[in-house]
């Protein structure tokens, strides 16, 4: 569903009728019609990711990874101690856009377009990441919003969030479909 116009995609993404009735809501800065997109391109995938979100007490799943639907989705809780800002650093991926949900605990997240980054680590593709340098906003990442980064976001996840040294958190990889 290349063709999908940017009215139309915010449209279907505000009836938020994708979520499958999940209560957790998007954070704002989601991409809305590129998610559009790979939603319609993909949606079965789509449709068991949310769904595992949903279904699952992800408070008690220990840490590891979870298939989802083979390699085309799945999941990573970890419960580990977060990073200074120094130590964090912007990353991007070009096989698989993440859905990040923390589930216990805060952290800061930031954000920026790929195309005011500079790659300081070149991509990577058996682990599907490049590292960069950035400016960009930050938000703080709780239990109560999920953000989605698709290749064209750059982000800077756990980042340190004083009283919050150690947050559990899953990242659920999508794969790209065209």
């Amino acid at each position: 569903m290349k063709n999908l116009d940017e009215k139309t995609a915010i449209t279907w993404f505000d009836k938020m009728d994708w979520k499958g009735g999940l209560i957790t809501n998007p954070h704002p800065t989601v991409n809305k019609l590129v998610f559009a997109q790979q939603y319609h391109n993909n949606k079965e995938v789509w449709d068991k990711a949310f769904a595992f979100l949903k279904d699952n007490n992800l408070r008690s799943l220990a840490p590891g990874k979870y298939e989802i639907d083979g390699e085309r989705a799945y999941a990573i809780i970890t419960e580990a101690p977060s990073k200074t800002l120094e130590t964090a650093k912007w990353e991007a991926h070009l096989k698989y856009i993440d859905i990040q949900y923390v589930i216990k605990g805060a952290e800061k997240i930031g954000v920026t377009p790929l195309a005011i980054a500079t790659v300081s680590k070149p991509y990577d593709e058996a682990n599907d990441y490049a590292n960069y340098e950035a400016e960009g906003a930050f938000f703080t990442a709780t239990p109560a919003e999920f953000f989605l980064f698709f290749p064209e976001d750059v982000h800077r996840p756990n980042i340190l969030i004083e009283g919050f040294e150690v947050v559990k958190k899953i990242v659920i990889k999508v794969q790209i479909v065209d």
